[in-house]
């Protein structure tokens, strides 16, 4: 009798928690209380307020749109090492000088849609992998859980190359990582 009670309140706690909407982000980057004070992170600098030369080369004001003012850490560290910053806003195409490298990659075939197939996998994947993220005892960062399948073993693909014949790059003793 009393195993059937601990059975049924079980069964509606797990009923209720899954009922719940579920946080499907792997990574607890919480602080230990509820508020501990200003997110640091969440701070982005901008940068410096300057007068323009001519005031009608200021480009319209588009909501949503970016700033003149917003900091652009890619592209200052493209102008900083030579570069041109102008290509990183293609928009995620890739510029034409890069044309031989694209059809290269795409030789066997490459899906058009393969962003949203992946994001759409990988959101299955988290959402599997915080099955039971509301009823934790303590925090755990599931990350690592979550993927496991999916990482490499260095180790062993090394071992199974070379086993094949072909050479490979050198790797740390076994004991050392």
């Amino acid at each position: 009798m009393r195993a059937r009670i601990i059975l049924a309140l079980t069964a509606a706690t797990l009923t209720l928690v899954a009922c719940g909407e579920r946080d499907i982000r792997l990574r607890d980057m919480r602080g230990g209380g509820k508020d501990d004070g200003p997110e640091e992170f969440a701070i982005e600098p901008v940068k410096p307020l300057t007068q323009p030369a001519d005031y009608r080369t200021l480009p319209t004001p588009t909501p949503g749109a970016g700033n003149i003012t917003d900091a652009t850490p890619k592209q200052d560290a493209v102008a900083a090492l030579g570069g041109n910053p102008a290509r990183l806003s293609t928009a995620g195409t890739p510029p034409a000088s890069d044309g031989g490298l694209v059809n290269f990659s795409r030789r066997y075939g490459v899906p058009g849609n393969i962003r949203q197939t992946l994001a759409s996998e990988d959101e299955a994947i988290r959402r599997r992998g915080s099955l039971f993220s509301k009823i934790r005892i303590s925090r755990v960062d599931r990350y690592n859980q979550t993927y496991r399948r999916q990482t490499l073993n260095a180790s062993a693909e090394l071992k199974k190359w070379r086993a094949r014949g072909l050479s490979g790059p050198s790797a740390p003793p076994a004991g050392r990582r």
